[in-house]
This record gives structure tokens, C-alpha cells and sequence, in this order.
């Protein structure tokens, strides 16, 4: 894949003449990287990745502290010409939220069990937010907590060193991003989002993951509701190619309008 540097993020670029475009986004404490098993099941279509503000190969970057600016870079990896965006988690909160700024290059997203954590009823007790209450104070600690919460401790333990301590530095994107989400306001108005949703969860993913991609896909105006059958929230990583097969139904965009409920 070819690299790129965009506004100082690490951009992979799987370029593919004269097909069409999709922007792969992930989700809190992963890379780029994740993704790719997603992507080898995309040859026929043009796909970028990139690593968020404050992860992996963007870790020099800074952080985001308003899903705005998640937006921001979102749109400047995307650039001019139209993309279906892809996103996993605060990837889908971050997608959904460009597609509501400029339909014009996001005219169709896949969510995929994206946080409604702004909510009253999201609990306080998912990984992210355990990680802050407990560890808010330690930015490699929060993020070392939110590793062992989605990994168990004996896999983060087998670990590189240099690997736990990577995962570690990235802990103020976690602590930036948990804060950004736990606002008052949303960060998109859901009649805002006027292009085609498919929105997506797994059968075994958790009760709030699974309650929330329902009244999502219930308040937006365009949206599907998919199950993906025995996956939990990594489906990416566990279901790349159920996943790759959401994204292929979102595209073309008339595509999306074939999808039956849930």
C-alpha cells in the first residue's frame, strides 16, 4: 500500500484506478493496522486507511479533543473526491458526523456498533470508561487498564515490552477522546445525516453495543439495521469478511437501498 503523510497522520493508500472509493476508520486505542485484514477482502475497490491523532504512526500528531476535529482530519484524508466511509466503533461516530458536514464526499457510511456514549442510559462501566474513572489521572495507566479490559491481562502480559509501552503513549488519545464523547451534546445531529446508514452490530456483542446501533439505526433517516452473525465488537478483526461484504453492499450507494432490516 502506498504511504502518505496527511495533516501529520499516517495514511495507507490501496489505490485502485477507476474504482470506487472507501475511507476505513478505527475506533478507540487501535490502528490503522486492524483494518487491513478488511482491506485484502476489498481488491476491487480503491480503500484508504489511516492511523487517528495520537495512534501508531500519527502518535506524534497530537491529540483530538472534539470529535470536530476527528471530523476534520476525516475529511482531509477523504479529500475531494467521494468516499463511502467505514467505521468501527468512534470510527462510526466520527463517519456518521462527516456525513452530516459534507454529503457531497461521505454520500454513504457503515457503522459498526458506534458509541452513542452521550446518552443518559450508556453505561459508565464499558472499557473506556472504567479506564478514565480509574486510571484519568495516568494517561498510560488508562491506557494500559483499557488494553487488559479488551485483551485479559495474560495476552497483554505476553506482550513486547516495546509493545505494551506503544499502547501506553497512546493513552492521551484514549483520555481525549472518552472526553470528547462524554459531552452533553451530541456530536451529530441524526436528521442531519441525510445520506444512506448501514448500520451494523454482531450477535454477540455486548447489550448497550447491540441497544445502541438499534436506536440509531431507528433515529437516522436513511439507515438498515445488519446483524453480523456471531461476531462481537471486533468484528474487523474476527469477521473481516462479513465486514468486507457490509462495505461492498454500501457500494455502489444505490446498493445500500437493497439491504433488508434486521
Amino acid at each position: 500500500m502506498e504511504q502518505l503523510t496527511i495533516r501529520g497522520l499516517a495514511v495507507s493508500h490501496q489505490r485502485v484506478a477507476g474504482a470506487d472509493r472507501v475511507v476505513l476508520v478505527h475506533g478507540t486505542m487501535d490502528r490503522a493496522s486492524s483494518l487491513r485484514k478488511v482491506v485484502r477482502r476489498l481488491p476491487d475497490l480503491d480503500c484508504t486507511v489511516y492511523d487517528r491523532r495520537g495512534y501508531g504512526g500519527s502518535i506524534d500528531a497530537g491529540t483530538a479533543d472534539t470529535i470536530t476535529a476527528h471530523v476534520d482530519d476525516l475529511l482531509a484524508v477523504v479529500g475531494d473526491v467521494p468516499a463511502v466511509v467505514f467505521g468501527h466503533s468512534l470510527g462510526g461516530v466520527v463517519a456518521l458526523a462527516a456525513a452530516a458536514r459534507r454529503p457531497d464526499v461521505v454520500p454513504a457510511v457503515v457503522a459498526y456498533e458506534a458509541p452513542l456514549s452521550w446518552v443518559s442510559w450508556w453505561p459508565r462501566s464499558s472499557a473506556g470508561s472504567r479506564a478514565v474513572h480509574d486510571h484519568g489521572d495516568d494517561p498510560g495507566g488508562a491506557a494500559e487498564a483499557f488494553m487488559r479490559r479488551m485483551i485479559g491481562d495474560e495476552l497483554w502480559q505476553r506482550l513486547p515490552a516495546r509493545t505494551r509501552a506503544a499502547r501506553r503513549a497512546e493513552g492521551p488519545a484514549l483520555l481525549a477522546e472518552m472526553a470528547a464523547l462524554r459531552t452533553a451534546a451530541a456530536p451529530f445531529r441524526p436528521d442531519d445525516v441525510h445520506v444512506p446508514v448501514v448500520v451494523a452490530r454482531g450477535t454477540e456483542s455486548a447489550a448497550h453495543h447491540r441497544r445502541g446501533a438499534e436506536e440509531l439505526a431507528a433515529v437516522l433517516p436513511d439507515a438498515v439495521l445488519v446483524d453480523l452473525d456471531g461476531a462481537g465488537h471486533g468484528a474487523h478483526l474476527t469477521h473481516p469478511g462479513a465486514v468486507a461484504d457490509l462495505i461492498h453492499r454500501a457500494v455502489p450507494r444505490p446498493a445500500i437501498t437493497r439491504l433488508a432490516p434486521s
